[in-house]
């Protein structure tokens, strides 16, 4: 899982594929209670966070495109990342938005958003399905007028009918966070054929007009006859720059570009979408992954193992350049990986077990000796940003902590917890001897070599994943947790079953990562808030319910000012890492690439994005300039 609120933005995920029934067809969001809204203000040519835009309303394309880059030519790749419910290792359905079955990958290349996000601004968005977006001086009610050009693949006109049904069906059956994510969204509806108004609740989060913005757009006459709560394989109907192509179930699935889609010339689209065709291989495994790259079964690879960078990479078609190697900085957030206790079961109610358990994992012998130190130890939830918390409370963190004194460990108002560092041997007894104590204060004691409660009863755990990537370090660190006593295990399950257990969160610890924007907004609601932690399929796979968190989102979510946002996320880091309520892992800060040749890309690279399939072209024979 890697799903950020810029993803939502960037590729406009979160409203999919399939459809909604029959007796949601005509449904609308309903409308607000009370007085009429304010008259809108003028006309803005896009939104952000707090109403900063680098692009005037002139704009011919984004920086980082080429706008005349040629069209044409394949793109293929082995999934990179999943979002709602899918898979990297199959997939049996064409609806990643709802809560059935493993969701086919690219499915956001055929569907149209409101507005479009740049790649080189933190908050930034654009007109797309919209021209424009009014805002009424209240701040709680939106009208985008439609570009009248609009039409989906089947030649149909898009119109605010369109939206209001698509909106209705999200609401009602989308995936779980998608719901959360729309909950401050309380009316979308037509101000005629062109135009839609959107009414948000008192005291939304800030950033939610524009994840409303970035949802993609589908037919409310498909959705008439297509069950939006279903899994299905048939196909839908978009209006973006492709359309679905050939698949086999599992297998692979193709996207075809819509060769006179009416919003190529976008100054948000332009020099984007350049491939004829774009292609989603998926693999059981890792390791046949791999050997279907060096084959040529797919021509774009971004490799997430430091043991496979350093030792894997050398074969015939890299050292005669037929196979092109990279490594690009990545200037995003670095993310939150690592092992996810699930604070539901009753052997991770106390942070000291947590914390003790955190304790035995040995990330300077595992760099060095399983990662050929190309990592760097996160310790953050905003690791690499100004939003991570250094050094003592500041006083305006204390403004804010102070109130929940007596609710928070004394570790909140000193250095922030970062795990130590061990001796790097592999064996520090240190560590170990700490572990133990915590463990001792916590009630558990060591029996015939094994780790008991006050019953008697064996401390038992299990990391749960449907890939073996990262069985050796699984290993290592269970052989630890086995000399303290803790029966630990590491089992592999199908990716349907992994994802039925995940929704369920019928797991003791699962590798997770997440990733937030460079403003983050309401995935802190999505990942961290008790609501999610008792939502089943939402991100707070930790089972995070906690009032004083509840309440520093909360501020997070209503800061007036990129100022107080940085302040009260510090806050809130604090108080997650004070909770122990994962085991930190690592970043990279970098993307690791290989590509067969036969690629172009412009000079500048988007800031917050790789823009590989968004921003390259073909130079395969065939592929020319756009008309």
């Amino acid at each position: 899982m890697n799903l950020t609120r810029r993803s939502l933005l960037r590729i406009g995920v979160g409203l999919g594929a399939g459809a909604l029934g029959p007796r949601l067809a005509l449904a609308e969001v309903p409308a607000a209670e009370g007085p009429a809204p304010a008259a809108p203000s003028q006309a803005r040519h896009g939104l952000s966070f707090f109403g900063d835009l680098k692009y005037p309303a002139d704009f011919t394309h984004f920086d980082y495109v080429n706008p005349e880059a040629p069209k044409g030519g394949p793109f293929s790749q082995m999934g990179r990342a999943t979002f709602y419910n899918q898979s990297l290792s199959t997939f049996d359905t064409l609806n990643p938005y709802n809560q059935r079955g493993n969701g086919a990958q690219g499915i956001e290349l055929i569907y149209d958003t409101l507005m479009t996000a740049a790649g080189d601004e933190k908050s930034a968005m654009y007109p797309r399905l919209a021209t424009a977006v009014e805002i009424a001086d209240e701040g709680l009610t939106y009208r985008f007028p439609l570009n009248p050009a609009a039409r989906f693949h089947d030649g149909t006109a898009l119109t605010a009918a369109d939206v209001v049904a698509s909106f209705a069906a999200l609401k009602a059956d989308g995936y779980e966070t998608i719901r959360m994510a729309l909950r401050d969204l309380i009316a979308v509806e037509p101000d005629g054929d062109q135009a839609v108004v959107m009414r948000f609740k008192p005291g939304r989060a800030r950033d939610v007009p524009l994840t409303a913005a970035g949802m993609p757009i589908f037919s409310k006459a498909h959705l008439a006859h297509h069950p939006f709560n279903q899994s299905s394989l048939e196909l839908p109907l978009g209006s973006g720059p492709y359309k679905v192509g050939r698949f086999e179930q599992g297998r692979f699935i193709e996207y075809d570009r819509v060769k006179d889609y009416w919003g190529a010339r976008l100054p948000a689209l332009t020099g984007r979408f350049n491939f004829d065709t774009v292609r989603y291989e998926y693999f059981r495994d890792r390791i046949a992954g791999f050997e279907g790259f060096k084959a040529k079964a797919y021509l774009f690879r971004e490799e997430f193992t430091a043991r496979e960078w350093a030792t894997q990479y050398d074969f015939p078609a890299v050292r005669d350049g037929r196979v092109k190697l990279e490594t690009l900085p990545d200037e995003s957030f670095s993310g939150v990986q690592g092992w996810f206790f699930n604070t539901r079961r009753p052997q991770f109610f106390d942070r000291r077990v947590r914390e003790a358990i955190g304790l035995l994992f040995d990330f300077d012998w595992t760099r060095r000796n399983l990662m050929y130190d190309a990592y760097h130890r996160t310790v953050s939830f905003f690791q690499n940003s100004d939003m991570m918390a250094q050094g003592l409370p500041s006083p305006a963190e204390l403004k804010l902590l102070d109130p929940f004194r007596a609710q928070l460990p004394e570790e909140v108002f000193g250095e922030p917890y970062a795990p130590p560092a061990s001796d790097g041997s592999g064996e520090d007894r240190a560590l170990r001897l700490k572990a133990v104590a915590l463990l001792k204060d916590a009630g558990y004691l060591i029996r015939q070599g094994k780790l008991v409660n006050a019953k008697g009863e064996p401390f038992t755990m299990e990391f749960l994943d449907d890939d073996g990537a990262m069985e050796r370090h699984h290993a290592r660190f269970i052989g630890h947790l086995k000399k303290v006593g803790i029966d630990a295990t590491f089992r592999i399950v199908d990716p349907a079953q992994f994802q039925a257990r995940l929704q369920a969160f019928d797991f003791d610890v699962v590798v997770r990562r997440y990733s937030f924007a460079p403003y983050p907004g309401d995935e802190l609601r999505a990942y961290f808030s008790t609501e999610a932690a008792r939502t089943p399929g939402s991100y707070n796979v930790a089972g995070i319910a906690d009032p004083v968190v509840d309440a520093l989102i909360a501020q997070a979510l209503a800061a007036g000012n990129a100022d107080a946002l940085v302040t009260c996320c510090r806050a809130l880091d604090r108080v997650l890492r004070a909770g122990h309520y994962w085991i930190p892992q690592w970043y990279s800060g970098e993307n690791r690439i290989a590509y067969w040749d036969v690629f172009g890309r412009p000079d500048v690279k988007p800031r917050y994005e790789l823009g590989v399939l968004d921003t390259w072209w073909s130079t395969a024979p065939g592929a020319a300039k756009p008309g």
